[in-house]
């Protein structure tokens, strides 16, 4: 069972390509690079963070209630492609009382017309985008302060 003070962080399909994929829009930071980004800062907030990446809508819908289930202290979740196709998704974040924060590497609305719709932005206590990895630190921030 996570502690209160646990923050997953989920992340959805092609993010363990991080570095590699279309450096130019997602930046050259790995996802280790970001967990370790995140741990540090977690330690100085007094939080703990569970890191977890799937390629596979299931794996994110059940960590979400995992999270809620737990009590954890909130949700980062960057679910990249699954943002602009996922009614499963948006009901998970709804079926759960813990606090989810969608986060983005890069600006949905300065790319293609398909990525400017998130099916879970309505489900989201906010959105953070466009900051590369900065996004999920500003979103630990946040959720800090719940």
């Amino acid at each position: 069972m996570a502690e209160p003070s646990t923050v997953y962080v989920l992340n959805g399909p092609n993010l363990n390509m991080l570095g590699l994929r279309e450096p130019e829009i997602y930046g050259s930071d790995t996802l280790d690079d970001i967990a370790a980004m995140l741990e540090d800062q977690a330690r100085d907030l007094g939080l703990e963070i569970d890191l977890r990446q799937s390629n596979h809508e299931g794996h994110l819908v059940d960590w979400i209630q995992e999270a809620g289930a737990n009590g954890a202290k909130g949700v980062i979740l960057n679910a990249a492609a699954f943002t602009h196709t996922s009614v499963a998704l948006h009901d998970a974040i709804k079926a759960v009382s813990v606090p989810v924060i969608e986060v983005h590497l890069s600006n949905p609305h300065k790319r293609e017309e398909f990525r400017h719709k998130s099916f879970i932005a309505s489900a989201v206590r906010g959105t953070i985008a466009g900051f590369g990895a900065l996004s999920y630190s500003l979103a630990l921030d946040a959720i800090a302060r719940f």
